[in-house]
């Protein structure tokens, strides 16, 4: 197998291969790992019982995996990855800004996936824990490195595996002493369940800024519905089942939170070696999707500056470098996982959910998927080196959130006022979609359209 020669650059149509319904797999098996599992402990964790949390995490499923399918279904039309096609809204340089916070969140990810990998190995390796570390960033750096084929061909396994481990895994969890008030429509709390609602939105929103890098590949004739649908329906199924999962397990199990991976092994007793094996297989399929997407979002930022001819050489150096600095950041303990996790997961809201609104306003209702693509490459073509509207809109909507925001580090006076609710997603969705449409429509330059080029 090759490594990928192709990078940020438009994938031409005698390259393009595939069909829809691969995409299914791929955020089918994205979502089957241990870091979902620990993002369906949060609600629990916030004092909602069983029956809210599992409610919660539907409704904040469905409604995340609505932005993150609209994304996809962009890549077959543009055959480009998704955040260099935020320059289309932001300028060519202007994009750097949300791809800042963009590659935070990669390697927050990274740090969180490679953390839950590491603790469930430390009672079966004999490595130490930072050796663990290593080990898992070296396996994510190969896989990476050879790119869309493999990492299609991992998730593929990884999907068919999952049913079996993970029907296993519920079967096992559903056994386990739970209180029967647990699943009783009892206790509810509107701030606690509308924290855990935006949890899982934020969850399914967190693949948007690299969705469509997935399925740029297939044939520009593939239709777009096929596109929404088969990703639609592999996050919520993978995403609703491992989160429920781990609300179930942090609920039967004492002390689950303090080690997930280890815990959803020894579920299996004596079969828990393989398990572990599994978990590190899902985990490290995981991360190499955060690499593959630093990777992309690095050279976006190099590129306007610094033409690079992305060569398998070139590739292989800055993937070691980024998967360097990702494991580095994964040596620096965390005292308490999930109050960190609950905290990061936020931290991705505030910022992805004003990014999506724009990009997927321009998409569906500006410029209707018509796009110059040279252009978007060219400092000087007609979306310019920096959109001030799309900039501006970006930063007024993380502003105005502020008040709104509810985290362990700190509460607005808005979300204070209101016993608790965090509405910053809100916030965050509708002021950039609202300022940025009604700001370019009076801009001429939206009414210039082109064919894909």
């Amino acid at each position: 197998m090759q490594v990928e020669k192709r990078s940020i650059d438009f994938i031409p149509e005698q390259e393009r291969h595939g069909q829809p319904g691969s995409l299914f797999f791929i955020w089918f098996g994205a979502n089957m790992n241990v870091t979902t599992i620990a993002s369906g402990v949060l609600p629990v964790a916030m004092g909602l019982n069983l029956f809210w949390s599992a409610l919660a995490i539907i409704v904040g499923s469905l409604v995340g995996a609505i932005f993150m399918a609209s994304h996809s279904a962009q890549g077959p039309k543009l055959g480009i990855p998704q955040m260099i096609q935020s320059r289309a809204q932001f300028g060519v340089l202007g994009a750097v800004l949300p791809l800042l916070f963009v590659m935070l969140i990669y390697l927050g990810f990274f740090v969180s996936n490679t953390l839950l990998a590491a603790q469930a190995l430390e009672s079966v390796s004999p490595l130490r824990a930072t050796g663990n570390i290593y080990l898992i960033g070296a396996l994510c750096f190969v896989v990476a490195l050879y790119g869309y084929r493999l990492i299609h061909r991992l998730q593929k396994v990884l999907s068919l595996l999952s049913l079996l481990v993970f029907i296993a895994a519920t079967v096992l969890a559903l056994q386990l002493p739970i209180p029967t008030e647990q699943w009783l429509p009892t206790g509810f709390s509107l701030s606690k369940f509308l924290v855990a609602v935006s949890i899982a939105v934020t969850w399914q929103l967190s693949y948007a800024p690299y969705v469509a890098d997935y399925s740029r590949y297939l044939p520009s004739s593939t239709p777009a519905v096929k596109v929404f649908w088969y990703s639609y329906a592999g996050t919520i199924s993978g995403g609703t089942w491992m989160m429920i999962l781990g609300a179930i397990l942090s609920v039967g199990i004492t002390d689950f939170s303090s080690n997930v991976g280890s815990h959803v092994a020894q579920l299996f007793g004596s079969g828990a070696l393989l398990l572990f094996a599994f978990i590190i297989y899902g985990q490290v399929s995981i991360n190499v999707f955060n690499l593959y997407g630093a990777f992309m979002s690095t050279i976006t930022v190099i590129e306007p500056f610094a033409r690079l001819k992305v060569t398998p050489r070139v590739r292989g150096v800055f993937m070691l470098v980024i998967s360097l600095v990702a494991t580095a950041l994964c040596t620096i303990s965390q005292d308490d996982f999930i109050n960190f996790f609950l905290n990061f997961i936020f931290f991705m809201s505030y910022f992805l959910i004003p990014w999506t609104a724009i990009n997927l306003v321009d998409y569906y209702c500006l410029r209707k998927g018509r796009y110059r693509i040279d252009d978007i490459f060219d400092k000087d073509g007609i979306y310019g080196r920096i959109n001030w509207i799309a900039c501006g809109s970006f930063v007024l909507a993380i502003v105005l959130e502020i008040p709104f925001m509810n985290t362990t580090l700190y509460v607005g006076p808005v979300a204070n006022a209101l016993d608790g609710v965090d509405l910053a997603w809100i916030v965050g969705l509708l002021v950039p979609a609202l300022s940025y449409y009604g700001l370019m429509k009076r801009d001429k330059r939206t009414l210039e359209v082109s064919e894909l080029s």
